[in-house]
């Protein structure tokens, strides 16, 4: 199976471990990984104005390039994630957003949604499956109590998302059981940690990371693990406390072996 791969900016930066060993973790499970050449920034945040199409051009030319090499795409960062799906559902079902981004981009062969947008973690839960993942593992995490933080934007909305059940999700614990870990339980795995609020209100994200942090700890979590730049942020640098947090494809690697 090959990929277009869409990394976002903060893969290339911050973020470089999730990048990294998800692109090991998918040679060792028998998939490609294709980076989209000359991809630009998604702009980090869904533009909620219907009238904004300018700032949906970016991942509209990475959906399309996708189209034309004949491949779905796979992301790893949440906001990335969500950008892109929300922004080709806007190409697959509103004509209006549709017909002024591919009037602006003048493509030979307009856009309206054919690709498919799909999360690493929905690759190892639909295309290779959890019981083969389980099968490829050579380090099973053993005895590690993870809890899994989904956070918001992977989720929400749900039905343009469709990644999982945006009130009781289940994807990453299935996938902590795949690595041979046991998933902590806890109620704000699918709180926000404060997003980008932290850009001008610090306090209030690191109170809602603090309630985060704790609950997980209070129900027996040992480390966290989580797919966003910005939650993982805030929750190591706004929230008090000792949990380490972790990218899940770190865990995955480490799991394969190839970490």
């Amino acid at each position: 199976m090959v990929f277009s791969y869409y990394p976002g900016c903060t893969l290339k930066t911050k973020a470089k471990q999730l990048d990294e060993y998800a692109r090991r973790s998918a040679e060792a499970l028998g998939f490609s990984l294709c980076e989209i050449p000359d991809w630009q920034c998604c702009g980090g945040v869904y533009p909620l104005a219907r009238d904004e199409v300018a700032t949906k051009l970016s991942s509209v030319r990475a959906l399309v390039s996708a189209r034309d090499e004949g491949r779905d795409v796979v992301t790893l960062c949440s906001a990335c994630h969500h950008v892109l799906k929300r922004v080709n559902d806007d190409m697959a079902n509103d004509e209006e957003i549709r017909n002024k981004a591919n009037n602006y981009m003048g493509l030979d062969v307009p856009y309206a949604g054919e690709t498919k947008v799909y999360h690493f973690l929905e690759i190892l839960r639909d295309k290779i499956g959890f019981d083969k993942l389980k099968e490829a593992v050579k380090n099973p995490l053993t005895g590690k109590k993870i809890g899994a933080y989904y956070g918001c934007m992977l989720l929400r909305p749900g039905k343009v998302m469709e990644f999982d059940d945006p009130g009781d999700p289940g994807i990453i614990e299935d996938f902590i059981r795949a690595i041979g870990a046991e998933p902590v339980d806890y109620a704000n795995r699918n709180e926000c940690c404060g997003g980008y609020v932290t850009l001008e209100a610090k306090s209030l994200a690191k109170a809602k990371s603090n309630v985060i942090v704790n609950d997980a700890v209070a129900n027996g979590a040992e480390m966290l693990i989580t797919a966003c730049p910005l939650c993982m942020y805030n929750l190591t640098k706004n929230a008090d406390g000792e949990l380490p947090v972790y990218y899940f494809t770190e865990l995955l690697a480490e799991a394969l072996g190839v970490k």
